[in-house]
């Protein structure tokens, strides 16, 4: 019979990926053609590589150079540039990265062209603004049709008169005429100066911001009648609505390259600065509440925040000028401020109501010029430690910084400033606060943020460039628990509750503004000692078209903030207070209300207190949710069905026993007692002709890491008949498969003795040997059922199964010796010298310190078993060791920069995830430093050894303390193809939990990532769930469960004999589909409860190749002429599926449509 097999579509879907990613690289290695798309951190970056050639493939090799290139001697221009280098940055590698990052964000030569064509056709336009008459500031009838007034006008009646007549002046102020303007947000800002249509006392009731919001709506209809713009937009200044703008593009496909900016202001000097001191009033309480006569005998409160928008607005040419002097002969500050801006955009602290803005970095950096902090010589890289250096250690809601010089008595102090805002920083005026939208919590997050990025700069370990300038940090991704408030008009009446009415005055009504500062204080107090850090997303900026409303505040989006857990505290269940007796004890119970109660302490003193639920570690990592949905429900009036609080999705994946209320930490704990005592009573046998110099665990459980740990088998006698002989149980025909009961390596070392033989075979016996008299020593003197073999002996022990298996240290020395025909004795590495070495050494090696990890960090476990299930899921647990993955997870607590390290599964999660995207496997070692052992020279020569010997070494090269040459974990795999697989898989899987977890309005099934795609195999084999042990750990919670002949583990029940141990059919035919037929084809399944095994033909494999009577498995034999040749036979392959998987397989479904027979 001929057959012949074609691919319809591509051959594997991996290729295909393959093929799609080194295109990308290759775009992003050309230069980039005139800026269109925009460019920068946060945009689509270009990968610069300078550390060497690079190869069509990717792959990074060193730079050959002749002898001569070699011993050159230095040019003075290189003489120069290295003692440059030497006094202005770190490394020359760090300088190289820094010139490249700043190509990047720097404008071209054309976009610069573009602007300032587009800036001189607004100016010429705006010279013919037509004027009107004059009319009453609420009549607003001569607005024309087609633009609405960008200003939320309430309440709507105010007095003073209004008409439009063409602006006094049109400047360019802010970031481009300083030179700070950088990619990808290209914003070009341009002053507008109103003509004399304002009255002195316009600063009154919000008089000046609807006179200015006319005058923009004015220019947004005169220059829509013009066709040079691609669109005109409203938004606000920062969040600030208050101060809208008027947002132009230019026309075609220029369009996205610059967004110009129009900002209308007062003439310089129209208003006395002294009007607007924070401790004056200048919106009336009557006018606010539409009364129509104000009461009498009442004390008008101050507005700070309304002031300074004013002021803010009048002093913007100012501001630009202060700033252009201090920038003039200094290209440090230029770049510095550049560089700033990228590691503020990479935390989302630029922009949004209360951001830290470029314009505030800008005076951040002239203020420490001023102070003589830098001086004009020195690097962007200098000024960006500086000014992170400055703000790590200045608190500026405690100690406030002006730039202001001279003795003006109409100056506000720092003091009044205090008073009235949370955070202060002056501008050189003296009036205005730079810091005056911004919450003392968000400042702490940049102080925060400032000192994390210090400690990465100041290790030599870690490459900060890479971790503090190119590694984006989301809120999501940031945080250990997040929550958001999806409606936040919920916050109008917590204003009302809270008697926030001044404050809704000063922000003209914003309730958000106005109650978030009172929200993030009133859950600072709450949480206390349990968050390192509590910050709240910036409400963002709106953008809507000048034919449309503005927004109303409760259409602004929704609030999400962020938990910084400190899990020292974070998981107390009780909450002391104060002495019973004590003045604190009132505010206390005004604190927690209802939940407070009194108790006495073991130190016999009466305190009040507050206990919450928490009975298993999971349980326990969500008391944060409780303290803050009891506390905003109580004071602001805020119920616990509109806060969205996400800590713990991703943990429902993981969760043990029928009730679910475990992440299994408690099962964990529980194998590790059990093994804590078996190794004290192995130790202290009496008998034994060696002692016993170690024990060592070497399986996941015993790290913490096992994705579902072993629960102790109390079996249910029905479902088994009795082997007494033996002691041990065997399962009945037409039941299904016994629970899994896997066996614990234990690995047991004996002393080293003259007795011990010198040949390999020899060996063996007597750690045959071993391993009986440890079962009848442990079955006599502990009572313990024991069946020993000759690589093992299990040990059933409080319902679990410990496979003990004797080591003797010079095994490993006796395998590798060979002799050669001269008779002399050399050692090399062989297959079962290797295995040894892994099982004896290695994987007890890397127990013990993940062990010990696990001790410093409380979650890495649940972190490592959520990503062994999520590459479970994936039908790629044979392709990945679990040893390789709990490398990877150990990394991000190991090496957690630019965070800190994670205090909840689910940020581990995602970072594992980002981590498998964004980490370079081609060109880097992933280095795993345990214990730190590995110095900061010794990390040099690993990259330098990787580079040398790179095309010989795993596609994933993971080195370890005792491992930094092989990657022993990952030389089995994956390979390049299923490397790549796993990229494409967690770049999708992060997209989309990262949109789940930040949008509540989003379907909230995370299981979905869990959830592998099966169109891209060729043949899936369907199994009997009956028959798979695990079927209760399926992602998707089966609806019929199997009894399995386990009791309860409250059950009366007996263990007196040795359970069915490490039985899983569902592994035993996957290895002999593997045995029978890897030369055909791939074979994927997931281990925790899959029922479906997924076949992926190789490409190679049904060429036709010559006859031999060696290779007719599974073949045909065709003739062809004189030649001979066999072809695999595919009909008789899917039978042999069927045949070998008899009573375990339901069905095998051919894929047809991707190839054909």
């Amino acid at each position: 019979m001929k057959m012949k097999m074609k691919r319809k579509v591509q051959e594997t879907a991996v290729m295909e990926m393959e093929k799609e990613n080194e295109e990308e690289l290759s775009d992003l290695s050309e230069e980039e053609d005139g800026d269109e798309g925009g460019g920068g951190p946060g945009g689509p970056l270009k990968r610069s590589r300078v550390q060497g050639k690079s190869l069509g493939d990717g792959v990074l090799k060193p730079v050959k150079l002749t002898k001569q290139e070699l011993y050159k001697p230095p040019t003075n221009e290189e003489l120069n540039r290295l003692q440059e280098t030497e006094s202005l940055f770190h490394s020359s590698l760090l300088r190289m990265q820094m010139e490249e990052l700043l190509k990047e964000v720097t404008l071209s030569e054309r976009r610069r062209k573009t602007i300032d064509s587009l800036v001189q056709e607004v100016t010429s336009l705006l010279a013919s603004v037509p004027e009107t008459t004059d009319t009453e500031l609420s009549d607003q009838s001569w607005v024309p049709r087609g633009v609405k007034v960008p200003l939320l006008q309430v309440p709507y009646s105010v007095k003073g008169r209004f008409r439009m007549a063409p602006p006094l002046s049109v400047k360019l102020v802010g970031s481009y005429p300083l030179g700070t303007c950088s990619k990808p947000d290209v914003n070009v800002d341009l002053a507008v100066t109103m003509p004399a249509v304002l009255h002195p006392k316009d600063y009154l009731n919000q008089r000046y911001h609807r006179k200015r919001a006319l005058y923009l709506t004015g220019l947004a209809h005169h220059l829509s009648s013009s066709h040079a713009f691609g669109s005109l937009r409203f938004t606000y200044h920062h969040g600030n609505h208050l101060r809208p703008l008027l947002l132009l593009t230019p026309q075609g496909k220029e369009e996205r390259s610059v967004t110009l900016r129009l900002h209308v202001c007062p003439p310089a000097g129209f208003f006395k600065p002294s009007r607007f001191h924070p401790r004056k009033n200048n919106v009336r309480t009557a006018w606010f509440l539409g009364q129509e006569t104000p009461q009498q005998d009442i004390s008008e409160p101050p507005t700070p925040h309304y002031n300074n928008s004013v002021l803010s607005d009048m002093l913007l040419e100012s501001h630009k000028s202060f700033l252009s002097a201090s920038a003039a002969d200094f290209p440090g500050f230029r770049e510095g401020v550049a560089v700033i801006k990228v590691w503020l955009r990479q935390r989302e602290l630029h922009q949004g109501y209360g951001c830290f803005s470029g314009f505030l970095a800008s005076m951040l950096v002239a203020y420490l010029l001023s102070k003589h902090k830098i001086n004009s010589m020195m690097s962007a890289y200098q000024v960006l430690r500086n000014v992170l250096q400055f703000l790590a250690t200045t608190d500026l809601t405690e100690s406030g910084i002006t730039l202001a010089k001279g003795t003006d008595s109409t100056v506000p102090a720092l003091s009044e400033f205090h008073d009235a805002f949370q955070v202060v920083f002056v501008d050189p005026s003296g009036h205005v606060n730079l810091c005056g939208d911004m919450t003392a919590s968000k400042y702490r997050q940049v102080q925060h943020e400032a000192r994390l990025s210090m400690q990465v700069w100041d290790n030599p370990k870690l490459d900060g460039f890479h971790a503090l300038l190119m590694t984006p940090k989301p809120l999501v991704r940031t945080f250990d628990h997040i929550f958001h408030l999806p409606a936040v008009v919920k916050l109008q009446a917590a204003c009302k509750k809270m008697e926030l009415l001044s404050e809704l005055m000063d922000h003209a009504g914003n309730y958000v503004a106005a109650a978030l500062p009172f929200i993030m204080s009133l859950l600072q107090r709450g949480l206390g000692d349990r968050v390192r850090l509590l910050a709240h997303s910036l409400p963002q900026s709106p953008e809507w078209t000048i034919d449309s409303e503005p927004p109303k505040h409760k259409d602004k989006g929704l609030l999400s903030f962020g938990l910084l857990l400190n899990p020292e505290f974070s998981t107390n269940t009780l909450e002391r207070g104060p002495p019973a007796d004590s003045a604190q004890a009132l505010e206390f119970r005004k604190l927690w209300g209802e939940r407070a109660e009194l108790r006495r302490f073991q130190d016999g003193s009466i305190c009040e207190a507050v206990v919450w639920q928490g009975g298993s570690a999971f349980q326990k990592r969500l008391i944060p949710e409780q303290i803050i949905k009891h506390l905003l429900q109580l004071h602001a009036n805020i119920p616990e069905s509109s806060v969205r609080y996400v800590g713990a999705l991703l943990d429902e994946v993981i969760k043990v026993g029928r009730e679910g209320g475990s992440t299994g930490e408690e099962a964990s704990v529980q194998v590790i007692q059990s093994y804590d005592d078996l190794s004290r009573k192995l130790w202290n046998l009496d008998g034994l002709p060696l002692t016993v110099t170690s024990v060592q665990g070497a399986h996941p459980a015993l790290r913490y890491t096992q994705v579902f740990p072993p629960v102790p088998m109390k079996p249910d006698y029905s479902f088994f008949r009795v082997e007494k002989s033996h002691r041990s149980l065997l399962p009945l025909e037409g039941k299904p498969c016994p629970a899994y009961v896997p066996a614990i390596k234990v690995i047991c070392h004996m002393e080293g003795s003259g007795k011990w033989p010198q040949d390999r075979e020899a060996i063996r016996h007597i750690k045959a040997a071993f391993h009986i008299r440890l079962g009848e020593l442990l079955g006599q003197q502990h009572r313990l059922i024991c069946r020993p073999a000759p690589t093992h002996l299990d040990v059933y022990k409080d319902g679990l199964v410990f496979r003990v298996q004797v080591a003797y240290h010079r095994e490993l020395q006796i395998l590798r010796e060979t002799v050669t025909p001269e008779g002399m004795v050399r050692y090399r590495d062989n297959e079962e010298a290797l295995r040894l070495e892994l099982e004896t050494v290695h994987r007890p090696y890397l127990t013990s310190t993940l062990h010990g990890l696990q001790q410093q960090h409380s979650v890495f476990g649940a972190t490592a078993r959520l990503a062994k299930r999520w590459v479970g899921a994936h039908l790629l647990s044979a392709s990945l060791s679990e040893e390789s993955v709990d490398l990877l997870a150990a990394s991000l607590f190991l090496q957690p920069a630019p965070h800190t390290a994670p205090s909840s599964p689910q940020v581990g999660f995602l970072r594992f995830l980002h981590l498998l995207v964004s980490f370079d496997w081609r060109n880097d070692p992933l280095i795993v430093n345990l214990n730190g052992d590995i110095t900061a020279t010794e990390i040099t020569e690993i990259r330098n050894d990787f580079i040398a010997s790179r095309s010989s070494l795993p596609a994933m090269f993971i080195a370890t303390p005792k491992d930094k040459k092989n990657s022993v974990w990952t030389k089995e795999g994956p390979s390049v193809q299923i490397l790549q697989r796993l990229i494409v898989l967690a770049a999708e899987s992060l997209r989309v939990l990262e949109t789940q977890l930040t949008d509540p309005t989003q379907p909230q099934d995370v299981k979905m990532v869990l959830r592998p795609p099966l169109d891209i195999y060729d043949v899936l084999i369907h199994l009997n769930p009956k028959q798979v042990p695990l079927h209760a750990q399926a992602v998707d919670t089966p609806r019929i469960v199997f009894s399995r002949g386990a009791l309860p583990s409250g059950a009366a029940g007996g263990s007196g004999n040795m359970p069915v141990v490490d039985f899983n059919p569902v592994a035993c035919y996957l290895s002999e589909l593997r045995d029978a037929f890897e030369e055909l084809a791939l074979f994927f399944c997931d281990p925790f409860g899959g029922t479906v095994i997924a076949v992926l033909w190789k490409p190679q494999a049904f060429a036709p190749q010559p006859f031999r009577t060696a290779h007719v498995k599974a073949r045909l034999v065709q003739v062809k002429g004189s030649e001979a040749q066999t072809v695999p036979n595919v009909e008789a392959i899917l039978e042999d599926f069927e045949t070998l998987g008899a009573g375990l397989v339901r069905e095998v479904e051919v894929r047809s449509e991707r190839w054909t027979v």
